[in-house]
């Protein structure tokens, strides 16, 4: 299925942004987005679309991006992004499936999970270990978990 398809809505359609990121600081001193694609949600995004072959994956949780100040830049920079909430989004089987999809259709490199330090959150580091564990290829899977005030709590590899 490609972002097409999806649903009919408008707000569902691919859209790649690889080409129009620059990263740095226009003029005025804002910082450009490092969004390089659309849709971002997980159940929206297909492990299909160009922008995930081959590439760093960061899959955040829903709060992260938040509450550190410096998302964009220190974790999402250079990287396609998909996000979801182990706590509140249904269909978490869909997630894991997709999951397994980027690992072994999409051929990503990395995953890198940022999750918020409350309990909950670690459900989405275990759908990614459950989705790797029945994957055909082994990648290397990164867990970060940053606390309410966006600080850096752990970053390990999983």
């Amino acid at each position: 299925m490609n972002g097409e398809e999806m649903c009919g809505c408008p707000g569902s359609k691919m859209q790649d942004f690889r080409k129009d990121t620059k990263g740095g600081e226009e003029e005025g001193g804002t910082r450009q987005s490092q969004l390089r694609q659309w849709p971002i949600q997980l159940h929206l995004v297909s492990p299909q679309a160009p922008y995930y072959q081959k590439a760093d994956v960061l899959l955040s949780a829903d709060c992260v991006a938040f509450s550190v100040g410096d998302f964009h830049k220190d974790y999402l920079k250079g990287k396609s992004i998909a996000i979801a909430c182990p706590k509140l989004d249904e269909g978490q089987d869909v997630y894991i499936e997709k999951i397994k999809s980027f690992i072994d259709d999409a051929k990503i490199n990395t995953l890198t999970v940022m999750t918020m330090q409350v309990p909950c959150c670690a459900g989405l580091v275990a759908m990614a270990r459950q989705a790797l564990q029945s994957a055909k290829r082994k990648i290397p899977i990164k867990s970060i978990v940053v606390s309410l005030q966006g600080d850096v709590l752990s970053e390990d590899w999983v």
